[in-house]
């Protein structure tokens, strides 16, 4: 998977102001919609919201992961939040969020898609990652700090698949 293919460096954000989960869940599908502009962000919030319902999407250690199936996509569509003050997103572990990933995947989902969430998934757990987006100041700064762990965890998977 790569990365900058799903989220491009104006789906991105930093230092946002977020009032509550709900307003983080706003931004967050204006975001999304960004490169498909027949697609509502009243309807990607509505979306958004209905799988919050479901379960939280939060992956622990102040960042979540949003996302929503989408009729009229082919490919995900990816945006990243970080909040200028962590919202309370009812996470198990109690813990505020400040990093926010969210994606829109089409409602028929392939092995492709499920691989890229599952994909970001895991980057969005490394620990380093999260420190270095946190660190950011700017959207570029943080755009840059996912691309640069995405390529290098394609690097490393590449060279364990070779046995090297």
């Amino acid at each position: 998977m790569l990365l900058e293919e799903i989220i491009k460096p104006d789906r991105v954000l930093c230092n946002a102001h977020a009032r509550s989960k709900k307003h983080c869940l706003e931004i967050l599908s204006e975001l999304l919609v960004r490169p498909t502009p027949e697609i509502s962000s009243d309807d990607i919030f509505e979306r958004l919201i209905e799988r919050e319902r479901l379960g939280c999407t939060s992956l622990d250690q102040g960042i979540a992961f949003p996302h929503c199936r989408v009729d009229g996509i082919k490919v995900n569509v990816a945006a990243l939040i970080k909040l200028s003050e962590p919202v309370d997103f009812d996470s198990p572990d109690g813990e505020d969020v400040d990093l926010v990933f969210g994606m829109m995947v089409p409602t028929e989902i392939n092995q492709s898609h499920q691989a890229n969430i599952s994909s970001i998934a895991n980057l969005l757990g490394d620990r380093e990652l999260r420190q270095k987006m946190r660190d950011a100041t700017t959207s570029s700064e943080l755009y840059d700090s996912l691309i640069d762990a995405s390529v290098s965890t394609v690097i490393i998977n590449l060279k364990a698949a070779r046995g090297s």
